[in-house]
């Protein structure tokens, strides 16, 4: 007879229930090939034994038999719903395929059968934290420290818990009654120290300072807490907040002599004496100054106190202290000189006398005036100059500067990479990408010249040349440079390379390498969930905590913000006109140089395969893991993507989190708007543009795009059901008022802004919505073409596209208008041009390479 409660179907004789207890064990050991033999030897007699099926298939799919494994598996739920082995099982295999949403499910069933068991408990509230379902992840770290109240790390793992949940009152119970049951604890014991610092934390911020002050001081006297430095600057901060500021200020500045050029601490110290140094007022200034010139004087290989004093300083005061700090800098040739300063340039004031101060250096530094001064002075002056110059717009003057400094001294690579940088301010990428390339044969073992180079040859669009340039640094073995740095989530290249290719007109590849930009992000995301467990484990509670903060705002970054913008307004032109893929992903529309790349990725994308055939050896017992090899890349130039049928749906998606983590930028909401509106999601689409009038109500995206919701709605047949329909009536009643009409309200746009070519270009746009003559808007937008126009050269390419765009007969003589505007860009060029400039661009950089390649 079966045991009480245990199912007959599920109940095996002593013999097999050994055995089965063996396959257990193999598994743990990772003895597949025995585990499968065991679990064969008992299916033989029991072929309908859930369990068995179930370990059988986990077993098969660590050895690389994934397909098969999991049927198995989902065999072996279906015959023993009731078994927490199988619900376990079922859940590995989707926690190995990162489906965390099931696989916590699976495990919430394992749970129902078998409540206290650690293992299923344990993996839980790991999936409960990567999901931030916080509320239970609570309740299951309460019931491991139930079942395991002598382990340190379920203490700590239930006011991490709490602390996630946002409950700090019971963080901090918790960590108190840890610490009042903690015996033996060693001398010198780091995660003892980590564990009472993270208390520390939790009282700070629960605003018991008090208490959270003796808890240092004690354990700092005991030298149970070990790190020097996070002492001093949670007593330095806790002293303040607690008013004693004498004592404060004592802290504060023995962090300042121990890290002079920590910014933070300084703003500590300042903070401490009653003074913002982010808003210093008049009555507080000269105080700021006369303490932050003690500073100077106490240390003075500090740069911090010197800096924070330019911030300060007005009028005759800051060139008195910008004369020294510049002096110092030019003649110790720094070059981030200008970057550190550029700050203060939205102060015009400060930006002119900056400019005169150096400008006077130039006039008494020349190369043969002083016998004393080193020649480079004046060299690092001229770069200054060029520096200060091409960002006040004066690029041409900047060139004039350029050229001097590179007759003095033309070895030195950072003039020629600012002659490129001005070159692409000034709209030339060839000759941009030139310079760049002559900078990095000047030093060919500079990694960052070489970056430097490749991301310039992309910005000129020559993705071939720019893959060359930087194969020059990546694995000989991989199919392409571009492949082996899209494995090493080079967020760099994989965003300039989409852009070039957008910009070349192949939107499949760009919108490839956009993906490729979110899968790293998700990849990121993934990664995280092996830390849930390691930091419990180590005690590194106060930097996973960091770690948490930090991945919940993980799709804010720029690249992502950008990739997600780019590939949705990519998916929107396609909805918008699908004949787009068709031209995108044929062939002929390909350059030599492209097709020619194309061809060769293919054949060494098979010849990596068929390397990686040769060297693999058939090993069927090795552990292959539960989570799935890479999938095979089908779609090598993004056509499948371009033709897929739920583009907008991908865009959505793609553009959902920034709803959260981009709410501070308006293009996102722009998209998000282009987006809802297309899938007839109106009240989403108003949301959108809500926002985006909070940020900007005279944004000229959002002017064309208000005009274009107000047409989109009217056009309706019938007014949406309620809810919706009253809600949505509201919204287009604040973003654009009903008395007035819609030409009326472009018309008054443009008034409002005549001298804003962009804003000329929005109510262009807008004219086109309204179904305006062609001439009417040909007309507005040629008129930027007069003298006195502030047209700069990225406007006007946007003109000549949307001119293009809407097959404008006039847009090549808009183009040919634009090439004499600005005789310095080649971007107006026609396309024979392009070519030539293409060609003289690289000519001396090939035999360079050549020599690079044919080194020993």
């Amino acid at each position: 007879m079966p045991p009480s409660g245990v199912p007959a179907k599920r109940a095996l004789p002593l013999k097999e229930a050994a055995l089965f207890k063996e396959l257990l064990n193999q598994y743990e050991s990772r003895q597949l090939k025995k585990a499968q033999k065991t679990a064969d030897q008992i299916l033989k007699k029991f072929p309908e034994h859930g369990e068995t099926i179930c370990m059988k298939g986990l077993v098969l799919t660590h050895m690389g038999r994934r397909e098969e494994g999991l049927d198995l598996v989902k065999k072996g739920v279906r015959l023993d719903l009731t078994s927490h082995i199988v619900w376990h099982v079922f859940g590995l295999i989707q926690k190995g395929e990162k489906n965390y949403e099931e696989a916590l499910k699976s495990y919430t069933q394992a749970l129902r059968f078998d409540k206290e068991n650690m293992n299923i408990l344990r993996d839980a509230a790991h999936l409960q934290t990567q999901l931030r379902q916080y509320d239970g992840l609570v309740e299951t770290r309460h019931t491991l420290l139930k079942i395991r109240p002598n382990l340190r790390s379920n203490w700590i793992g239930l006011a991490v818990a709490y602390h996630l949940n946002g409950n700090l009152v019971e963080a901090g119970k918790v960590l108190q009654h840890y610490e009042l049951i903690l015996k033996n604890i060693p001398d010198y014991d780091v995660e003892h120290s980590e564990v009472l610092l993270y208390h520390i934390h939790i009282l700070e911020a629960l605003g018991e300072y008090t208490e959270a002050l003796n808890l240092l001081d004690v354990n700092a006297k005991s030298r149970a807490i070990i790190d020097r430095v996070s002492i001093m600057e949670y007593r330095a901060r806790l002293l303040s907040k607690l008013g004693q500021h004498d004592a404060a200020e004592h802290t504060w500045q023995a962090l300042i002599e121990q890290n002079p050029d920590s910014y933070e601490y300084f703003k500590g110290y300042f903070s401490n004496r009653g003074i913002d140094l982010s808003s210093v007022s008049d009555a507080n200034r000269s105080k700021t100054l006369s303490i932050l010139s003690d500073f100077s004087a106490q240390l003075p290989r500090a740069a911090a106190p010197r800096r924070l004093a330019l911030d300060i300083s007005t009028g005759d005061e800051f060139r008195a202290l910008a004369e020294p700090y510049l002096f110092a800098g030019i003649e110790k040739g720094v070059p981030s000189l200008f970057a550190d300063v550029k700050s203060l340039y939205k102060n015009p004031h400060k930006l002119d006398i900056i400019a005169s101060i150096v400008e006077t250096q130039r006039s008494g530094s020349t190369p043969s005036t002083s016998v004393a001064e080193p020649p480079t002075t004046y060299l690092w002056t001229l770069y200054f100059l060029a520096q200060h110059y091409s960002h006040v717009s004066q690029h041409e003057k900047a060139l004039q500067l350029l050229a001097e400094a590179l007759e003095h001294t033309p070895t030195l690579p950072e003039l020629l990479m600012l002659k490129a940088r001005v070159l692409k301010r000034l709209g030339d990428p060839y000759g941009a990408a030139k310079c760049m390339d002559e900078a990095r044969v000047l030093d060919l073992q500079d990694r960052f010249l070489n970056t430097k180079c490749g991301k310039y040859r992309l910005r000129a669009g020559m993705n071939e040349e720019a893959q060359d340039v930087l194969g020059l640094f990546t694995k000989k073995d991989t199919p392409s440079p571009g492949s082996d740095l899209e494995d090493m989530q080079s967020l760099l290249f994989l965003a300039e390379d989409a852009d070039s290719h957008r910009r070349n007109g192949n939107l499949g590849l760009a919108l490839k390498r956009y993906h490729a930009i979110q899968k790293i992000f998700s990849e990121v995301e993934d990664d995280q969930y092996d830390f849930h467990g390691y930091s419990l484990r180590k005690f590194t509670v106060n930097i996973y905590m960091n770690m948490i903060t930090w991945e919940d705002q993980l799709r804010s970054h720029p690249a992502y913000v950008h990739a997600a913008i780019a590939a949705s307004e990519i998916y929107v032109q396609l909805h918008d006109d699908p004949s787009i893929a068709k031209h995108s992903s044929s062939s002929s529309s390909l350059t030599d140089a492209e097709k020619k790349a194309k061809k060769k990725a293919k054949k060494a994308a098979q010849k990596v395969q068929e390397d990686s055939k040769k060297a693999q050896p058939v090993a069927a017992a090795e552990d292959k893991g539960l989570e799935p090899g890479p999938p095979k890349d089908e779609d090598l130039d993004g056509a499948k993507l371009l033709q897929s049928a739920d583009a907008l749906d991908r865009a959505a998606k793609f553009l959902a989190p920034l709803a959260v983590h981009a709410q501070k930028n308006i293009l996102a909401w722009i998209s998000i708007y282009d987006v809802a509106v297309r899938r007839k999601k109106y009240l989403q689409a108003a949301q959108a543009l809500t926002q985006a009038q909070s940020l900007d109500a005279d944004h000229p995206e959002l002017h064309i795009r208000l005009i274009h919701f107000h047409q989109s709605v009217s056009s309706l047949p019938q007014q949406p059901p309620a809810p919706v329909g009253p809600a949505l009536t509201e919204s287009l009643a604040k973003l654009l008022p009903a008395e007035i009409a819609l030409e009326t309200f472009n018309s008054q746009y443009l008034q409002k802004h005549p001298g804003n070519p962009r804003a000329v270009l929005a109510f262009a746009k807008a004219l086109q919505v309204l179904g305006g003559p062609p001439e009417e808007i040909e007309n507005v937008l040629f008129e930027q073409l007069r003298p006195e126009s502030s047209l700069d050269t990225k406007t006007a390419e946007q003109i000549l596209l949307f001119l293009q765009g809407i097959k404008s007969s006039r847009a090549e003589n808009f183009r040919s208008s634009c090439d004499s505007k600005f005789p310095s860009s080649t971007v107006f060029k026609t396309p024979q041009e392009v070519a030539a400039l293409r060609k003289q661009a690289f000519a001396t950089a090939e035999p360079e390479a050549e020599k690079t390649e044919s080194a020993p």
